[in-house]
């Protein structure tokens, strides 16, 4: 069952993100930013426990960011990831929003989505948000994919 994430998922969500991160797959995230953030974020959960977890960033008013997609590791290819994103998918256009990004490591993931390769300057809004405080700008290895809804 996909949902919005409550306060009491916060903690296994960033045990889940913190794997990843230390895997080097994504960036690390603070318990505080996850508290700040909640809002964004989707789980799904399967017989009472988080098995993956999304956000999404609205990052201006045409333009989102589907972040910190993680599955864990005995539910990968299950497609959980799949359901996630598409949850994303599904407010953002509830929304209005026009165009969702992903910065990810994994484009053939992205591809079966919908998603299509696209350079990072295309997404300025991210470069000035969050892009300089990356310990890895400019060189960033990400790459960038984008669905227009």
């Amino acid at each position: 069952m996909v949902r919005k994430a409550r306060i009491p998922d916060v903690k296994v969500i960033h045990k889940l993100l913190l794997g990843y991160a230390q895997q080097g797959l994504m960036l690390s995230r603070s318990l505080a930013d996850m508290y700040e953030c909640l809002r964004d974020f989707y789980i799904l959960e399967q017989d009472g426990q988080v098995v993956g977890a999304v956000a999404l960033h609205i990052c201006w008013d045409d333009l989102a960011e589907v972040r910190s997609l993680a599955v864990a590791s005995s539910h990968e290819r299950r497609g959980v990831g799949r359901q996630l994103v598409q949850a994303c998918l599904d407010e953002a256009r509830e929304l209005g929003i026009k165009q969702v990004f992903a910065l990810t490591y994994q484009p053939g993931f992205f591809e079966k989505m919908g998603f299509d390769f696209i350079e990072k300057s295309e997404l300025p809004q991210k470069i000035w948000s969050d892009c300089l405080k990356c310990p890895k700008f400019p060189d960033c290895d990400e790459i960038a994919m984008s669905i227009r809804l």
